[in-house]
């Protein structure tokens, strides 16, 4: 890891928004792959939540972390509309959200970004999502794939109750579920009855491409 790229981390994980920012443009005007920016600030996001969860960070430094990373995205966002590889048209619908209990959004935030940039059609309903509310979507929006996101532990039984729900209400032949955010492995996949699992937004994209188009 560069120098550029090291203090890039540490300035997000430490909250020096200002010196985030500018250094984020100046390593994309540089040329710096968008992409490697957007994985730069993931990496510091997983030190704000270790830091949340040792009580070092509290909800205010939360939600400031998602600023600096929204601006970022923002910046980010063009490089990728003016690449060549942009597919053209949508690919397919994605519904995402944090489920109830949880209010982390850096995460879902990345993820919704990311499959925005790779063509697909993406409806963020939010964080702390009544289950009442992903069925009413997934009747009125139908996507292919809904993404359940949750950073804290206690997310794993909202996820497994959310996708309960959906296969109670009669959709779960409809759509494949993934999950993501926090400690996610295969043995919460199976616990939450979930299609897949994703460790990032990359795998994310790559579940939906895969779902959605075959490849």
């Amino acid at each position: 890891m560069s120098d550029n790229e090291k203090r890039l981390v540490d300035l997000v994980a430490d909250m020096e928004e200002d010196d985030a920012l500018a250094l984020a443009q100046e390593m994309l005007d540089g040329g710096a792959n968008p992409l490697h920016v957007l994985e730069l600030c993931r990496e510091a996001m997983d030190i704000v939540g270790k830091r949340f969860e040792q009580g070092e960070y509290f909800l205010p430094e939360l939600i400031l972390a998602g600023e600096v990373l929204d601006q970022i995205g923002v910046m980010a966002k063009p490089q990728f509309q003016n690449s060549p590889d942009k597919p053209s048209n949508k690919l397919g619908r994605v519904l995402i959200g944090t489920v109830h209990g949880d209010l982390h959004d850096i995460g879902k935030n990345i993820v919704t970004f990311m499959l925005d940039i790779n063509g697909f059609e993406v409806k963020d309903i939010g964080i702390d999502v009544p289950v009442i509310t992903f069925i009413e979507e997934i009747k009125t929006f139908k996507p292919q794939v809904v993404c359940l996101s949750g950073f804290l532990t206690l997310a794993f039984d909202s996820m497994k109750e959310t996708v309960e729900a959906i296969a109670a209400a009669g959709l779960r032949d409809q759509v494949k579920i993934q999950i993501g955010g926090g400690q996610i492995d295969e043995t919460i996949r199976a616990y939450t009855g979930a299609d897949g699992f994703g460790l990032n937004a990359i795998d994310a994209v790559n579940f939906s491409r895969q779902q959605i188009v075959g490849a």
